[in-house]
């Protein structure tokens, strides 16, 4: 069984607030965090002015390798922490490093953009590459508003920014989805919101039949969403969970209930296309709009 989690660096602001987040979920998870550096060439020679060197010059990639960890041991103390440099294909690296990890954390620039996209392929190539749970963190992440449930009632700042947030679909079979949400949750105090969103027939315009319709599905809908939960409140007592059934579009609906989450989870099938293995749209527009961490765990 895997007993470290794993960041991937790459020297910028996005893979040192990863590095960050990946420490302080390794404390949590009492285990060691790993450091990795993954470079597409073979690493330069060790200089001369240093022992065993050959050559003039400096390495900034093992400077910064070697700082971060030493920053983070500062800032964590007791946390044990792993350095590693490899090459290769970045996300080809990482994605097998994945495999023998508790958890791959990376840096997110978020993907709202033609380059932003771009930016980002690294981590879209290695999420979906890898079976193991894959957490995207932006630098600078702070706790949103609350949301709003059917009651109208706002969460307050405290309970947003303590909370674990997942996509539910009752129609598929998501364990691993949920038993890495409630996991977390449990972990982070015991406050878990599940998400599942629904759409109505389409009325058109009639205001009354939409309303109408609403009052008579959001019973079996509330109904299948606590069917779904059951085992895992069985499984992890410790956490409270709110159930949340909004109409309305899932990746719109999901992110505005993200809102102020100290982590997102999604789920996405180990599904592959003609031109190889790819994201689904919900897990997509989660990645590319959601400002909190967000974790991408696949299932069957």
């Amino acid at each position: 069984m895997p007993h470290h989690v794993t960041a991937g660096l790459d020297g910028s602001a996005e893979s040192a607030a990863a590095a960050e987040w990946a420490a302080r979920e390794a404390r949590l998870r009492q285990v060691a965090l790993r450091l990795l550096l993954v470079s597409d060439g073979p690493a330069p020679s060790r200089p001369a002015t240093e022992p065993g060197g050959a050559g003039g010059g400096r390495d900034p990639g093992a400077e910064f390798l070697a700082g971060t960890a030493d920053a983070l041991r500062g800032r964590h103390p007791g946390l044990e922490v792993r350095a590693e440099r490899l090459t290769g294909r970045p996300a080809a690296v990482l994605a097998r490093e994945a495999a023998g990890a508790d958890l791959m954390v990376l840096g997110s620039r978020g993907l709202g953009s033609v380059r932003g996209f771009l930016l980002g392929s690294v981590a879209l190539a290695t999420i979906v590459r890898t079976g193991r749970p894959v957490v995207l963190v932006r630098p600078e992440h702070r706790p949103g508003p609350g949301i709003r449930g059917e009651s109208g009632a706002a969460d307050d700042h405290a309970a947003a920014a303590g909370s674990v947030v997942v996509g539910v679909d009752v129609r598929e079979t998501c364990d691993a989805t949920l038993d890495f949400a409630f996991g977390e949750a449990a972990l982070r105090g015991g406050r878990l919101r599940a998400v599942h969103c629904w759409s109505l027939p389409p009325f058109g315009r009639d205001a009354l039949a939409l309303d109408m319709a609403r009052r008579e599905m959001l019973p079996d809908i509330a109904r299948g969403l606590r069917n779904v939960l059951a085992p895992w409140r069985q499984k992890y007592p410790s956490v409270e969970v709110a159930e949340f059934t909004p109409v309305g579009g899932v990746s719109d609906r999901l992110l505005r209930s993200a809102a102020g989450a100290a982590l997102v989870v999604v789920g996405r099938r180990m599904r592959t296309a003609r031109a190889g293995a790819r994201l689904g749209p919900v897990a997509h527009a989660v990645i590319r709009h959601c400002t909190a961490p967000v974790a991408v765990v696949a299932h069957d």
